[in-house]
């Protein structure tokens, strides 16, 4: 994933741990000018040649002819001594902050409705997995709280993906909010809301104030809109925090399963039946400074990296930081594409071996380096 770090290599910093190899580099630079010596003399006898022999078609001579094998061999034998030099550099990392992602997770009763591949809240967690899987934890962090009439968290932000994934196996299958309990049978995002940044401001009273942008992940199967979720919304606006909303479930939708029966055998509870609010949902996101996804429309994928793209668009720059970074895997890699390409222009067995050879040294230096 994308970390945030930018690397700019200073060549005026340029350093080489092993500089007593580098005296090898005569050898290289001598057949440079024996190679060119060659180049023009071929030139010459192919220019006489032309002029002496008279015949009805024009002769045409291949401009270097196999003489661009070995130039590929000289220069690829010059890239593989600078590279058992080891050259290293200082590099500028240009740092970006973060994401702070804060899910609001739907937990009432009608998550449990199975329009959807298992039910609504199992869905839920599957993509909840993979958006842990698709950030990088390195300095992007991740909250989460649950609501349904009332709003309870269950991860603070944290850059532990172990908090984050222990979470999700022990709540995989089904919500925590019972079926049997009248807290469950709503769905309160306007508390989910307030929660989320309730989250926001406790993490600032512990660790201050965090460059990483922010955005909260709404995930339900649809809320009707009021003038309290409107509220709620504006003081996400104000601190800067878009809402991104996602929904779960179907349009034909299902029934929501009957709690257990009252011991006390009070009347059966009514059958409920519960069908995904897209317009709610969508009327959230825009109002949010966000967007509408809704899952299995797009991928998992998808969606959770259009989330953390859009989020770290408006990650601000938190500073400079120096290192130093080997190029020698650089020359390397130049001196194998050397080896490669003059392979294009072998004419003779000898130059076949001898490209066997090289081969064969550049496999020995890549050991020594890594040894």
């Amino acid at each position: 994933m994308n970390t945030g770090m930018i690397p700019r290599i200073d060549l005026g910093t340029v350093r080489f741990e092993d500089a007593r190899f580098l005296w090898l580099l005569l050898a290289p630079v001598a057949l440079l000018f024996l190679w060119f010596w060659q180049a023009a003399r071929r030139r010459g006898d192919a220019h006489r040649f032309a002029h002496r022999r008279t015949l009805p078609v024009r002769q045409r001579f291949r401009f270097f002819g196999g003489l661009l094998f070995w130039l590929c061999l000289i220069l690829a034998t010059a890239s593989a001594i600078i590279a058992l030099s080891r050259p290293h550099a200082r590099i500028s990392l240009v740092r970006t902050a973060g994401i702070d992602l804060v899910i609001l997770q739907d937990g009432s009763t009608s998550m449990r409705v199975s329009d959807v591949p298992g039910t609504r809240w199992q869905r839920s967690m599957q993509f909840l997995r993979q958006l842990g899987e698709s950030i990088s934890w390195k300095d992007d962090r991740i909250a989460m709280a649950l609501f349904a009439r009332i709003a309870t968290p269950q991860v603070r932000l944290t850059k532990d993906p172990n908090t984050y994934f222990f979470f999700l196996d022990h709540l995989s299958d089904e919500s925590p909010f019972r079926l049997e309990d009248d807290t469950s049978w709503d769905t309160n995002t306007e508390l989910g809301i307030y929660w989320g940044l309730k989250l926001v401001d406790r993490d600032e009273e512990i660790h201050g104030k965090s460059p990483n942008a922010k955005a909260f992940v709404l995930i339900s199967d649809g809320q009707t809109w009021s003038g309290e979720v409107e509220k709620s919304i504006a003081l996400a606006r104000m601190r800067s925090i878009p809402i991104f909303a996602i929904g779960v479930g179907t349009s034909g939708g299902g029934f929501i399963p009957n709690p257990p029966p009252n011991p006390g055998g009070g009347p059966p509870q009514e059958v409920v039946f519960s069908i995904l609010d897209r317009a709610s949902l969508s009327v959230i996101a825009t109002a949010g400074g966000g967007r509408y996804f809704e899952l299995d429309r797009e991928s998992d994928r998808e969606i959770a990296n259009d989330i953390i793209d859009s989020t770290r668009r408006r990650a601000g720059f938190q500073g400079i930081e120096e290192g130093t970074q080997p190029l020698y895997w650089r020359f390397l890699f130049i001196s194998a594409v050397l080896l490669c390409v003059g392979c294009l222009f072998l004419q003779e067995r000898a130059e076949l071996a001898i490209q066997v050879a090289g081969a064969a040294i550049l496999l020995l230096i890549v050991t020594s380096l890594t040894g």
